[in-house]
């Protein structure tokens, strides 16, 4: 089979990883690609086509005789290419366009969530700036700010402070987010760990894959700016057999009330929950994959990524059992000097063979590129994704970190308390 990967960070690398693994996959491509990806077999890179532009993508994939479009970020979801992709005869993995609503409006997720009695917390929509400077003093903090649509990881604010709350909503409502925050959400703030359970559905049917547990704060000890992730783990000892449960059937119900309401949503549907005293909540949905999450969660999957990508855009779901490994995974994130702010690209990249020669170490690359000399370099604000595989969670973290310490480039930095709480252990 041929198949069309689309996106280019560390996420991908880890789909193309996986898939390359699978017998059945003939030629993988990958629009726009990174520099690992352009080193995985049967794999090649294509860096021209315009994966937010639903008739390029399909008219791509029926040009090249692609038999599978698999989509990784959020853009090309939102913006409908799953569904220009199958109207044009092509298997798609990804929801369609109404479907990626559930990432691309929290509006909308959160009347989806009201609407099928998924627990989650309170909330209002806001237009009106006033109105909602009005509400936020009435309410006091903490409290949660968001910018209804895709802002790039960057349109939350967990306001601590009722003038925090004041400014995300003028920054929001003030345009700089664009038609993103247009509308702005002020959520109940609700207090507990976070941890991730995404799930495969084919609209109907769900298989649930492990939970894992992100740490979004650039520094140690959760300080600093929100990132798009600086490392993750899976399993999470947080989430025992009744959480799990619970959560199971929440992202259940999700994907049963969308079908009430006509919602065709087929791909993965991310949960993104809050563990607090009276239970599992929602905090959001991704319509996708998650990233730094998929780089633990996929080196568990030891069944065929591709049967069960097909059992998806086929409706046959019920028909799969995956299998997982009882293995831990450890992933920490190596950064660009300044991110999530301002940084330098272009800095060479060494030490990845060192680190992978390690057992049971594999480094995803997420902000990478080759460059016409050859030499490996950094791209992104987030480069490399560095996974370890253990028996425990304890032997996978010192795995990851050692591997971190054999990679370098200049302004390199990373977190070095990922998985810390997990072992009880000070951040």
């Amino acid at each position: 089979m041929r198949i069309l990967v689309l996106g280019g960070g560390g996420r991908e690398h880890a789909i193309v990883r996986k898939l390359a693994s699978s017998p059945k996959v003939d030629e993988i491509l990958v629009a726009p690609g990174n520099g690992g990806t352009a080193s995985v077999p049967k794999t090649t890179n294509v860096a021209a086509l315009d994966i937010e532009s639903p008739d390029s993508v399909a008219v791509f994939a029926t040009g090249h005789g692609v038999d599978l479009v698999v989509i990784g970020p959020e853009g090309p979801l939102v913006a409908g290419v799953a569904t220009a992709v199958e109207s044009a005869g092509v298997r798609v993995f990804g929801p369609s366009m109404a479907g990626a609503r559930m990432e691309g409006s929290k509006e909308f997720a959160k009347s989806v969530m009201h609407r099928h009695g998924i627990p989650t917390g309170r909330s209002f929509a806001f237009t009106d700036e006033d109105a909602a400077l009005a509400y936020v003093r009435e309410a006091g903090a903490p409290i949660v700010v968001k910018a209804d649509g895709l802002a790039a990881g960057k349109g939350v604010t967990v306001a601590m402070e009722l003038g925090d709350a004041e400014a995300a909503i003028k920054e929001c409502l003030g345009g700089r987010f664009g038609d993103a925050g247009a509308t702005v959400l002020v959520e109940e703030f609700l207090d507990g760990p976070e941890c991730s359970l995404l799930v495969f559905t084919d609209g109907r049917s769900i298989l649930p894959m492990v939970p894992a547990q992100d740490h979004k704060r650039a520094f140690d000890g959760d300080t600093g700016p929100n990132t798009g992730g600086m490392g993750v783990y899976s399993p999470v000892p947080l989430v025992d057999a009744p959480t799990l449960a619970k959560m199971t059937d929440m992202l259940r119900a999700t994907v049963a009330g969308l079908a009430a309401d006509g919602v065709d949503f087929r791909g993965v549907l991310y949960g993104g929950f809050i563990l607090t005293a009276d239970g599992p909540k929602v905090l959001e949905y991704n319509a996708r994959f998650g990233d730094p999450e998929t780089q633990v969660i996929l080196p568990r999957l030891e069944s065929d990524l591709l049967d069960i990508m097909l059992a998806v855009a086929d409706g046959r779901l019920d028909q799969i059992t995956p299998h997982w490994s009882d293995d831990a995974a450890v992933c920490v994130v190596l950064a660009s000097g300044g991110y999530p702010g301002d940084y330098e690209k272009g800095k060479p990249i060494i030490g990845i063979e060192d680190a992978e020669a390690l057992e049971g170490v594999t480094v995803y690359h997420a902000g990478t590129v080759v460059r016409d000399d050859g030499v490996l370099v950094t791209s992104g604000g987030r480069v490399l994704n560095v996974t370890a595989t253990a028996p425990t969670l304890a032997a996978a973290r010192d795995r990851a970190y050692e591997a971190c310490g054999k990679i370098s480039f200049e302004g390199m930095f990373f977190r070095h308390d990922i998985g810390a709480r997990a072992l009880g252990q000070d951040d």
